[in-house]
């Protein structure tokens, strides 16, 4: 059986060909001459040279070099790959603003932006920002050596010990400022004016996007735009929910037999019923205050200088306040891969990572007793402590497993099943026929594996690209 829910292809080849129809409307030499124009209305400036344009996984950026030394960027979301263009735009700026104003992370300075229909280029909504001048991505300087740019990364397996702390202290101060930022709801911030932020809208996650653009979930089994949790308890239940609105939409490459399908079927019910029972949440944390969140928050996002020094963390569009169980839980991504990834399996990765884990836990300790005598911090707020907890109980991969749709089933089965209704006596494949038992009559009954089965067979793309540009599409 498959240790992960596969993306549906037919949407992945759907989005990849939209993202690519779009960007080469791009080189356009009229686009090009339009998109240059319209960053120099915005950064004063003798302009020197328009960049060729680098894209990522959700966007498409534009530099523009000057004479006094600066550039400034335009970055456009690529439709295909962005399913709320507007509102991730919208949520980026408030946010950027918002950490530019409360913390010392070093953060791009907004010069303009615009929603779709503020546009006069047409190509969708768009930010303008000052550059950040750097020499490589923490990424970059923590990758193997060797690994090509079409590689998945993996931590250096030899990194020297003296870099390896020097990085992830710095890393450990930016989490660290993050965890400090409370609010009384979990969901995105909305600026009202110059020095006030609402929690006002619904939490754009990445995964959000993904469960649409990649697990053709319908955009109406996400919450509302104006929708915020008051709780943790509200907010994990939704999540669970939303695991098994995955199962039931994805209409390619959901499973791969009838076991299968029941295996998934029984650990969305299980993660929900815990999720109910406020199995994921405590007293102290449930109703607030929560710590503001980012979930693309990685090392390939942190630019770095000569020296080793961060000069900018970028790429904010998916940050939110969330449980505090999030910022808890120490980083994924001190390994750079994520663990259902990782080449010799989830277990393997889980006693690599124990390792970086003890080092990243020394400097952010070390980070937090500077930032107590600088009286930017109080004792109660250390994360070393809560980090270290998360790990040790197991609390890691219930925020992992509720953020993570595709690595779902593998983490359940893996990491919470024992943990939360004992040992099993068969094996992790065979685990969900002891389980069947803790099921409800009518979840027993209402299993969609006739369903499932029959799509299976179809091969049909069930995809709202809502806001994509009907040009492009034909």
């Amino acid at each position: 059986m498959r240790t992960r829910m596969c993306f549906d292809d037919v949407a992945l080849e759907r989005s990849d060909a939209i993202q690519d129809a779009w960007v080469h409307e791009l080189f356009k030499e009229d686009t090009l001459m339009a998109i240059g124009k319209f960053i120099l209305k915005h950064r004063r400036g003798v302009p020197i040279e328009l960049c060729d344009p680098k894209a990522g996984a959700f966007n498409v950026s534009f530099r523009m070099k000057f004479e006094d030394g600066g550039s400034a960027i335009i970055r456009f979301p690529k439709p295909g790959a962005t399913m709320f263009p507007n509102e991730k735009v919208r949520n980026e700026v408030d946010i950027i603003r918002y950490i530019q104003q409360h913390t010392t992370i070093p953060v791009p300075f907004v010069l303009h932006w615009g929603t779709k229909e503020e546009n006069p280029l047409g190509l969708g909504p768009f930010i303008i920002m000052e550059y950040i001048d750097h020499v490589m991505d923490l990424s970059v300087a923590l990758n193997t050596p060797g690994f090509a740019i079409k590689d998945r990364p993996i931590l250096d397996p030899y990194v020297d010990d003296t870099k390896l702390e020097l990085l992830y202290g710095q890393f450990a101060d930016i989490l660290l400022q993050l965890s400090t930022l409370r609010l009384p709801r979990i969901g995105s911030l909305v600026q009202i004016d110059d020095f006030t932020w609402e929690v006002a809208q619904r939490p754009l996650s990445y995964n959000a996007n993904e469960l649409v653009r990649l697990g053709t979930l319908p955009r109406s089994k996400l919450p509302r735009v104006n929708e915020t949790f008051q709780s943790a308890s509200a907010y994990f239940s939704t999540l669970a929910d939303l695991h098994l609105e995955h199962l039931t939409h994805q209409q390619n490459d959901a499973v791969d037999s009838a076991d299968d399908c029941r295996r998934k079927y029984i650990a969305r019910l299980l993660f929900r019923k815990l999720a109910k029972d406020g199995r994921f949440t405590t007293s102290s944390t449930n109703l607030g205050p929560f710590n503001i969140w980012c979930d693309d928050l990685r090392p390939s996002n942190v630019l770095i200088n000569e020296h080793l020094q961060i000069v900018g963390v970028v790429d904010w569009e998916f940050t939110y306040a969330a449980p505090v169980k999030f910022s808890h839980a120490p980083p994924w991504w001190l390994l750079l891969e994520q663990p259902e990834y990782w080449p010799d399996g989830m277990e393997a990765w889980t006693k690599l990572y124990e390792s970086r884990l003890q080092t990243f836990l020394k400097v952010l300790h070390e980070q937090e007793d500077v930032a107590i005598d600088r009286g930017r911090l109080n004792d109660e707020q250390r994360l070393s402590g809560p980090m270290q907890q998360s790990w040790e109980s197991g609390d890691f991969w219930v925020a992992y497993a509720a953020r993570k749709n595709f690595a779902f089933d593998a983490v359940f089965w893996r990491k919470l099943d024992g943990r939360f209704f004992g040992p099993g006596m068969s094996t992790e494949d065979d685990r969900w026929k002891e389980r069947i038992n803790l099921l409800t009559k009518d979840e027993r009954a209402n299993m969609v594996v006739e369903k499932k089965l029959a799509e299976m067979e179809t091969r049909i793309l069930a995809w709202e690209p809502d806001e994509v540009d009907p040009k492009i599409l034909n």
